[in-house]
């Protein structure tokens, strides 16, 4: 799997709506990216989705980008859907995240949902926890640590 790189670094102050990109993050261990709604001590610190799912989105007529899903971090040329829960996936220079969950389930509509008329995070997001903490940019690469057994 070939590495990528980090096409938006999106944070929100709210559970259940879009993220903004704000193109720069500092994740710390055991929490997720530093003033996002969604850290703290739990398995889904950090969200993950491709930049050509959004576009997929977009060829629909639908009118999204980076954070329109409220993922974290919105990839490219990165295989996310090549990833296993257990893998390890280096951002940055210096940070690792732990595979923790592929997909969820929306109990609820949510502002995403009603803003766009569908999400693709229960089938697309990948979730993870902040392994080793840093700095994250636009820009960035992200490629795969290491496999889970």
């Amino acid at each position: 799997m070939a590495s990528g790189k980090i096409t938006a670094v999106c944070t929100s102050t709210h559970k259940g709506v879009p993220k903004k990109d704000v193109a720069y993050g500092i994740l710390d261990v055991g929490f997720g990216l530093r003033g996002d709604a969604h850290g703290g001590d739990w398995h889904r610190q950090v969200s993950l989705l491709a930049t050509e799912q959004i576009e997929t989105m977009k060829g629909k007529g639908l009118d999204v980008g980076p954070g329109s899903f409220a993922e974290n971090f919105t990839t490219i040329d990165f295989d996310l859907g090549g990833v296993k829960v257990g893998d390890r996936i280096r951002v940055g220079e210096t940070a690792v995240l732990e595979v923790t969950q592929i997909g969820k389930e929306c109990h609820t509509r949510c502002a995403i949902y009603h803003k766009v008329g569908e999400c693709i995070m229960p089938e697309q997001g990948v979730f993870a926890r902040v392994i080793e903490g840093g700095e994250v940019r636009t820009g960035d690469s992200i490629g795969l640590e290491g496999k889970s057994e």
